[in-house]
């Protein structure tokens, strides 16, 4: 009998998204690739996760619903998450993808202006997502291991 090689995660994942559809589809997909994934649908909770967890890449949605306890703040969508990583210098190398429903031509110089190199359109494939990630990590899926280039 042969030992069998353990692969080591491909990254630590966030998944900043309010749908719960999107978050298990997405966590499945990239858990079946190797990754180490954490969910969640808040942007308070996101920021929780963010300070305590050692992540390599988040992904974040754009639109999120009001939130009733933040009336007269400042709006809070998915770039607001962005431009608040990207203020803490302990977290704001971590290289972020936009995944949303929006058509990415309306946002794309905002994210560009926001250092954002990646957008992915919903409903989302698989591979296209799978590809984004590796490339955000700097990854090779064939070794599971992050290229150190």
């Amino acid at each position: 009998m042969t030992p069998q090689t353990a692969i080591a995660p491909l990254g630590k994942i966030l998944v900043l998204d309010d749908n719960p559809v999107v978050q298990h589809a997405v966590y499945f997909a990239l858990r079946a690739k190797g990754c180490q994934v954490l969910m969640c649908g808040e942007i308070s909770e996101a920021m929780k996760i963010v300070r305590q967890e050692k992540l390599d890449l988040i992904l974040v949605d754009l639109s999120f619903p009001l939130d009733a306890t933040n009336l007269g703040g400042p709006v809070q969508d998915g770039f607001f998450v962005i431009d608040w990583i990207h203020r803490i210098p302990e977290v704001a190398a971590i290289p972020i993808i936009i995944i949303s429903g929006t058509e990415p031509a309306i946002y794309r110089e905002r994210a560009a202006a926001a250092g954002i190199k990646t957008c992915l359109q919903k409903p989302l494939d698989k591979e296209k997502l799978f590809a984004a990630v590796q490339s955000a990590l700097g990854g090779n899926a064939a070794s599971g291991q992050p290229n150190k280039s």
